[in-house]
């Protein structure tokens, strides 16, 4: 099949903590998506770490995203890299401008339209660690937002600072009024004066100043489904961490999150990054490959039969 009907579906990969994997994991699925027949681009979205092209087997691209956020090339089309998967295709982040690698908020607008606009199944997006509004943006706007985590209680605390960033972020883009917007603003400081500590209490404010709104509020809580991935488990009890954190966002948040998955601790994953190969492709058969192609095939349910889309141009 070609694009959806609106466009590529876009999943995004991100987390609160740099070292969790996220890009080992973008490699790995976006080459199983790849194998099950579906055109998929997997871009680089780490303007200030690009590392994805080592990790699928290509040396560092001249052209990157960097050159689409600096104004030196509009086509995406051009910055499209082959890897050694025939469906699946780069877009690199190398060679940014440190000064100032992230693009502005126009920039960011412009670039998921573009992506959009790409002629394959799928745009897998390996976001940068923390809660930049560029990286929020990216996690929010696309079809399935995907956090991933270790089981170590800093990158477990760094993984609830991004749910949180991201829930304020949906909800102050999902209101309609100047007044509940500035509200939300106020309650992402979690000293504010007005006392509000939790979604619950938020909601409650938002009610009191408009119920219209608070309508709006629960709804846009509703549709808000991250999705949760464990990484680098070797425990039951380190399995049973996604549920934990799932009944958090049940109970904190109300949202009702899905535990993707979770990929075991496996000594081939070193082995796999210094030989600059996916792990599916070094040993497919090892226990995190078998994971790893599970999380993949979680990711393309509801996606359609598969099959090759238009042929690129450029």
């Amino acid at each position: 099949m070609g694009p959806v009907p609106d466009g590529a579906r876009m999943i995004a990969i991100g987390g609160g903590k740099g070292g969790v994997g996220k890009t080992f994991l973008a490699a790995n699925v976006a080459v199983c998506i790849a194998r099950a027949g579906y055109e998929v681009v997997v871009v680089d979205g780490d303007l200030e770490g690009a590392n994805l092209h080592t990790c699928l087997g290509i040396p560092p691209p001249p052209r990157s995203l960097a050159d689409f956020v600096a104004n030196r090339e509009e086509d995406l089309v051009k910055l499209l890299v082959e890897t050694r998967e025939p469906n699946l295709r780069l877009i690199a982040a190398t060679h940014a401008n440190l000064a100032s690698a992230q693009p502005g908020h126009f920039q960011r607008v412009r670039l998921v339209s573009r992506l959009r606009q790409l002629p394959v199944d799928l745009v897998l997006i390996d976001l940068g660690a923390g809660t930049h509004p560029a990286v929020m943006d990216y996690f929010l706007v696309s079809d399935d937002g995907v956090i991933v985590f270790s089981p170590e209680p800093t990158s477990i605390e760094n993984a609830y600072a991004f749910l949180r960033a991201a829930f304020y972020r949906r909800m102050r883009l999902g209101m309609m009024t100047h007044s509940v917007r500035a509200l939300i603003t106020q309650a992402m400081d979690q000293h504010n004066e007005r006392g509000i500590r939790t979604p619950a209490d938020l909601l409650r404010e938002i009610e009191t100043l408009d119920p219209g709104e608070g309508v709006r509020f629960v709804s846009t809580v509703r549709s808000f489904r991250p999705r949760l991935l464990v990484n680098e488990v070797r425990t039951a009890e380190e399995i049973k961490l996604g549920f934990s954190v799932r009944s958090v966002c049940r109970s904190y948040f109300g949202l009702d999150a899905e535990y993707l998955g979770y990929v075991n601790h496996d000594p081939g994953v070193r082995r796999s990054v210094v030989a600059r190969r996916p792990l599916v492709d070094v040993q497919p058969d090892c226990d995190a490959s078998v994971y790893l192609q599970r999380v993949a095939h979680k990711l393309i349910q509801g996606l359609g039969a598969p099959g090759v889309g238009p042929e690129l141009s450029g």
